[in-house]
């Protein structure tokens, strides 16, 4: 029943985009209606350019001239309003399916980024979705709607004469040529400019983040070069396509045109052999326009089509890889109790693992303390405990329940996180703390700064709690970031807190309030896990847990850990931390 289930949910994301565009059909019938009217409302040109010169000159009545005229103009108007209409409607259409498909897309950009593959952040969701917004909306799909009704045209033509829908056709033909041409051409060059756009935008953003280190090492003309490359790359990349493009379009131009000449050369032969009449030749060489401008405005639209095509494959494997949210059951809101069983993690990006089978368990209101050398899995620790990274195997559970049974935005709600690297959102600071919860009160904004020791900080800041910390919080010092962020972290009093190197950029008076902050979590019943290279914190902890190469070397109450430590001769950098601990 399991796997019945599943493969439905597989089939289900698969056609996501699908199912999203269907949501539209009966706007869609409508639009192919339109298409089907305004071509057929085409012949219109043809058939008053006949009947002016069949029948209106050898009358010369005025009263058939201006009845042909009026029929004829009131066709325009509503082939025109038609146009329009199917126009407008694409519009509404691509913006229901971007209102629709974008919030899917959001969720799947939010995991590339957190997983920080930069494989796939070369092919944003946004972008794609931007993408398929566009061409819906413009005229591509319009021509490709009209593309089906040259063999209408073609038929129209024949009618009149075999010869005249035979060079039609052979003029059609040759530019379908040079569209699958052009197709050809541009296959792999789209997707190649589409990347090395990405990346250039990204090395600019990168030097424009790190502008003072940039400025401070003598980067500049790295960073230049590095531009310039990836720009030349790009240039003649793009100069390619477009000479390609120029040449197929100039060629099918050209084609057309001469098409048309020769349509009135046969037209011209016909009359003089007495098979038509003199109106048949304008008509004729009216239609095969209009039977040909369906693939010249396809030639001028393929490579649109071609990058929507394209973002439209990448953005239906984007969402069938992270699936569409499932509907969770609400948990209630857990007391902090804690259970990690095996728990290995392999980084986005990286092959080999830097946990290991990571187990360990705590009652709620516990304060464990992990400790260990570089590189020992500590902040990778911390990004697993909070869902921020997947597991590669292992469970983390909070009350019983793991991570992933959990609906993601209501179990954050009872999360507090301080990663080794505050960036905080450009933004206010109270829109910070409040981790920009519209409903937020001001009762509990003051509260959590309050408890984190940052509530006189904050007042003293130019405009208080209306303070602009600027983009990644630049407005700020890194102590003032890593206390306010302490204070977004235990923001409502959240029952199971991670704080990773809290105090990195505290002063004296930052450490004391980071102190503060951890009795009071624990008066509160919440559960915390600190990582921390400063042994002085350890003094709040009520367990330690040793990591050594991603493995658990040793967990258990505070001292007597610490004790094991200090009596392994190994473990000289430990030594000092008994010390630190028994003063406290």
């Amino acid at each position: 029943m399991a796997s019945v289930n599943s493969s439905t949910s597989k089939d289900q994301q698969s056609n996501v985009l699908k199912s999203i565009m269907m949501r539209s059909k009966s706007a869609l019938v409508v639009i192919f209606l339109l298409s089907a009217m305004i071509n057929i409302f085409v012949l219109n040109g043809s058939i008053y350019m006949m009947m002016v010169y069949d029948r209106a000159l050898p009358s010369q009545n005025m009263a058939t001239l201006m009845g042909l005229f009026a029929i004829s103009a009131f066709i325009y108007v509503v082939q025109g309003y038609f146009e329009v209409l199917r126009s407008n409607m694409l519009s509404d259409v691509a913006s229901k399916v971007e209102n629709t498909a974008i919030p899917l897309a959001l969720r799947s950009a939010h995991e590339l980024a957190v997983r920080n593959n930069s494989a796939e952040q070369n092919n944003s969701p946004l972008r794609d979705m931007d993408q398929i917004r566009s061409f819906i909306a413009g005229p591509g799909p319009a021509a490709l709607m009209d593309l089906p009704w040259i063999l209408f045209f073609l038929g129209i033509l024949s009618l009149l004469h075999i010869w005249l829908g035979v060079a039609a056709l052979a003029g059609a033909l040759v530019l379908v040529l040079l569209t699958l041409i052009s197709e050809r051409a541009n296959k792999h060059s789209a997707s190649a400019i589409a990347d090395l756009t990405q990346k250039r935008a990204r090395l600019i953003e990168r030097k424009r983040r790190n502008a003072e280190t940039v400025q401070s090492l003598g980067m500049r003309s790295r960073f230049a070069t590095m531009f310039l490359d990836l720009n030349a790359g790009l240039s003649a990349k793009q100069t390619a396509v477009n000479e390609s493009a120029t040449v197929i379009s100039t060629s099918s131009k050209t084609m057309r045109m001469f098409i048309q000449s020769v349509l009135l050369t046969v037209g011209a032969w016909l009359v003089i052999n007495g098979q038509v009449s003199a109106g048949v030749i304008f008509a004729s060489s009216i239609l095969a326009g209009r039977a040909l401008a369906p693939i010249d405005q396809a030639i001028a639209q393929w490579r649109n089509f071609s990058m929507a095509r394209t973002s439209w494959t990448r953005l239906s494997q984007t969402l069938e890889s992270h699936g569409e949210p499932e509907q969770r059951t609400l948990l209630p809101r857990p007391k902090g109790v804690l259970d990690v069983s095996g728990v290995s993690v392999v980084p986005p990006g990286m092959e080999l693992p830097t946990l290991h089978n990571v187990s360990f368990a705590c009652e709620a209101g516990s304060v464990v303390g992990v400790i260990g050398a570089s590189a020992a899995g500590k902040s990778t620790l911390a990004r697993a405990l909070v869902g921020a990274w997947p597991l590669t195997s292992g469970t983390v559970r909070l009350d019983g329940a793991a991570l992933d049974q959990w609906d993601c935005d209501r179990l954050g709600q009872h999360i507090g996180y301080l990663p080794q690297s505050v960036e905080l959102i450009d933004g206010t600071v109270g829109q910070n703390i409040a981790r920009f919860d519209p409903s937020a009160s001001s009762e509990d904004i003051i509260r959590a700064a309050e408890l984190a020791g940052v509530h006189n900080l904050v007042l003293h800041l130019p405009k208080g709690y209306e303070t602009e910390v600027g983009e990644d919080g630049r407005n700020l010092s890194a102590g003032q970031r890593q206390r306010i962020g302490l204070a977004r972290a235990i923001y409502k009093d959240p029952s199971f807190v991670v704080l990773d190197e809290p105090n990195s950029n505290l002063d004296p008076a930052g450490e004391q309030a980071l102190g503060l902050s951890l009795i009071n979590l624990r008066k509160i019943g919440s559960t915390a896990v600190i990582i921390t290279h400063r042994q002085a914190v350890l003094r709040f902890a009520t367990h330690i847990l040793y990591l050594v190469d991603g493995k658990v070397a040793d967990f258990g109450p505070r001292d007597e850990v610490l004790h094991r430590i200090k009596s392994q001769s190994n473990v000289q950098p430990m030594a000092a931390a008994p010390a630190a601990a028994n003063s406290a």
